[in-house]
């Protein structure tokens, strides 16, 4: 039975406040951006395997093998897009990461149109656009602000197209796969996608500061265990870029939180963004 719009909604918004902390306690995070990475994710499905393994040993028998490739796809891509996103929070502002990370629509838009045969309707395409404006007026003070800057936006950039492609994956997995069975798969995966790729780049996995496991277990916890298994779930109810565009609302809820916990000013263009992002997905929701 489908779930109410209320809860559909009412789970989303959760979630978008989880993740919105996210780039502040990998700011606080005193470790390598592979690490903290390895950290979230590893953790993530460390917590999940005892549960799957004792309640979802059927679905797990019952998997195809093609199903098992998309869901290491699926992991490969989350693992790719955490190696740039959290790589890029090194070089860029909070606003401009999340911003650019989350731009993600126009691709999900493109692939759900082109690879799943999802239509994409005129209300949610105008949505994209107003959210999009709002997001390029937040980070528009960052785009000429030296060649560091702009290495940051380019890596939070490919973190936008590996996150288009994990939704994708998760749309068409979703639709047949339980969603415990689903995360764990994918989690799993791209927590060995990153342990390979800490240890090829001989990336510390221990001796940080005593908070940094702090923020990585809140990590763990918060954005990838709450956060994404949300978005995850949404899948099976949603189309992949409807939940795209809500995942937009990070940037306003990461801008707020920089200015407050990290001293990260708010200009009047990044207000003003800020609106447009939330108009553009009160205009997608209420297509949906």
């Amino acid at each position: 039975m489908k779930p109410s719009s209320v809860l559909i909604w009412g789970v989303l918004g959760c979630a978008l406040i989880v993740i919105s902390f996210a780039s502040i306690w990998i700011r606080w995070a005193d470790a390598p951006s592979i690490s903290i990475a390895v950290y979230r994710v590893g953790l993530a499905a460390l917590i999940l395997t005892p549960i799957t393994l004792s309640t979802r040993r059927d679905q797990l028998h019952a998997l195809t093998g093609g199903d098992l490739r998309y869901a290491l796809l699926g992991g490969v891509c989350l693992a790719l897009h955490f190696i740039f996103w959290i790589s890029s929070l090194e070089f860029t502002s909070v606003a401009s990461s999340v911003v650019l990370v989350t731009t993600n629509p126009i691709f999900v838009a493109l692939g759900s149109r082109f690879l799943l045969k999802e239509s994409v309707p005129v209300g949610l395409i105008i949505g994209i656009a107003i959210s999009l404006m709002g997001g390029v007026l937040i980070g528009y003070g960052d785009f000429l602000a030296g060649p560091n800057v702009l290495l940051g936006d380019g890596l939070a950039l490919l973190g936008a197209v590996m996150a288009s492609a994990y939704l994708l994956v998760g749309r068409r997995l979703r639709a047949h796969t339980d969603l415990l069975t689903y995360v764990f798969l994918v989690y799993s995966a791209a927590a060995i996608v990153l342990l390979a790729t800490a240890l090829l780049f001989r990336q510390p996995l221990v001796g940080f500061p005593h908070e940094t496991y702090l923020w990585l277990v809140l990590l763990a916890i918060g954005p990838q265990l709450i956060g994404h298994t949300s978005f995850n779930w949404a899948l099976k109810h949603l189309p992949a870029s409807t939940v795209a565009v809500i995942i937009l609302g990070e940037p306003v809820g990461s801008t707020v939180l920089a200015y407050f916990l990290l001293g990260e000013p708010v200009t009047a263009l990044k207000a003003v963004g800020g609106i447009l992002i939330l108009a553009g997905i009160y205009l997608s929701s209420r297509r949906q």
